[in-house]
């Protein structure tokens, strides 16, 4: 079931290219793993040098002002200078956020990734990625996983907690499960992110053109045998409010191409291990964003842990959103009912939908409209989903449709 939703409800997030929350570093190429839906080639002899990765880190700085950098890959554990790559982005007062499978994760490593200035980390678990000893178990028992590696980082502490996991056709009704099990452990699970499987180009239809020249698009990013590549974030969104009807996202990303498409779609909750209070609604999201904004000069991009363990101090902005305003009406009746459940500490944890590019029947590729995951090419920002194609194309691919004439020959 696709939800369906009016984007004027719904607060538009106010990142741009220049000023955003995060930005997006490939350290490396190489990985430890073989992910079906991946659209980054694995090199094992692809890292950068610390001269080419501060180089980078310039070109960032000099042209986009971000809270925090995701440092991504490929594997980004697989670099050998993890900590120089963390400590160089913390001293430049930005926010080192590690994205990875965790697979070279241990706790003395992730020590030492906190002594070099590590804010926080995004695992990327799901069941299409071959992990040893995970093969053919389902979403749901890969829980048991990422509740090691939750654990893992809680123990550790400080440090700000958030899992990825790309959402296939057939494990589209899982999604529920996830959502359920992040709330079990919302004392420890900050962030939870669902991103659409897509293929890197879909052929038949098109024509393909990268600057003013045909090419002869022979590769993809990632095999199109595991069902539909068109899932929509709505689609994600349906299936979670099928099981909670409460359920709501607060704010957005529209598309390059289309203002009323959600190509980013957040919500964020307030509650405990034992019950959600209540979902924010926009203006709390604005009212987050432009605050810090005021204060900081730029974009939050992950929260300090700390602050989000104060979900009963947020329900004092009742006044100022519809949305806490709820959540706190929901506490005060626990309170009378259970009031040790209500008297526990309530936390804020984030639940995204990410939908990625989407090519139109006409041809026009609909991106993410102020896209944070910008990467670095020849001084560029770009696309970070997509640099295979100005790797190997020298530009970005632009799609026409053919013409029935260009269809029977």
């Amino acid at each position: 079931m696709r939800a369906q939703l009016d984007h004027r409800q719904l607060y538009r997030l106010p990142w741009s290219l220049p000023d955003n929350s995060i930005s997006w570093l490939e350290p490396t190429a190489a990985c430890n793993l073989a992910c079906f839906g991946c659209y980054r080639d694995n090199e094992p002899r692809s890292h950068k040098s610390l001269e080419q990765i501060d180089y980078e880190l310039d070109v960032f700085t000099r042209l986009r002002t971000a809270d925090g950098i995701s440092i991504a890959g490929g594997d980004p554990l697989c670099h050998p200078e993890i900590a120089d790559i963390i400590a160089n982005i913390e001293s430049r007062g930005i926010k080192p956020i590690l994205n990875t499978n965790g697979l070279a994760l241990t706790p003395d490593l992730l020590r030492e990734l906190k002594r070099a200035g590590l804010w926080g980390l995004t695992l990327h678990i799901d069941s299409k990625q071959n992990r040893p000893k995970w093969k053919n178990k389902s979403e749901v028992e890969h829980c048991d996983l990422r509740l090691e590696y939750a654990e893992m980082i809680a123990e550790v502490g400080g440090l700000s907690c958030s899992f990825n996991s790309t959402v296939y056709e057939d494990t589209l009704p899982e999604v529920p499960d996830l959502v359920a099990w992040a709330q079990k452990h919302i004392d420890i699970v900050n962030v939870m992110v669902f991103i659409t499987f897509r293929v890197g180009m879909v052929g038949g239809d098109f024509e393909y053109y990268a600057g003013g020249e045909t090419v002869e698009l022979d590769t993809v990013y990632a095999t199109n045998e595991l069902g539909r590549y068109d899932i929509q974030s709505t689609d994600v969104l349906g299936a979670v409010q099928e099981r909670f009807p409460d359920f709501k996202p607060c704010a957005y990303l529209n598309g390059t191409e289309r203002p009323d498409s959600f190509k980013w779609l957040l919500s964020a909750r307030i509650g405990t291990r034992d019950r959600i209070f209540g979902y924010v609604g926009p203006k709390f999201m604005e009212l987050a964003q432009t605050t810090h904004h005021f204060r900081h000069g730029k974009y939050p991009a992950y929260a300090n842990p700390r602050a989000l363990r104060r979900g009963r101090s947020m329900m004092l902005l009742s006044p100022l959103d519809r949305g806490v305003r709820g959540a706190a009406g929901s506490w005060l009746q626990t309170l009378l009912t259970q009031p040790r459940t209500a008297l526990g500490r309530a936390h804020l944890q984030s639940i995204m939908m990410i939908q990625p590019v989407d090519v139109l029947p006409d041809g026009r590729q609909d991106m993410c409209d102020s896209c944070p995951d910008q990467t670095v090419w020849h001084d560029r920002l770009v696309w970070s989903c997509r640099l295979e194609e100005p790797m190997e194309y020298g530009d970005f691919l632009r799609t026409r449709r053919r013409t029935a004439e260009q269809e029977t020959h």
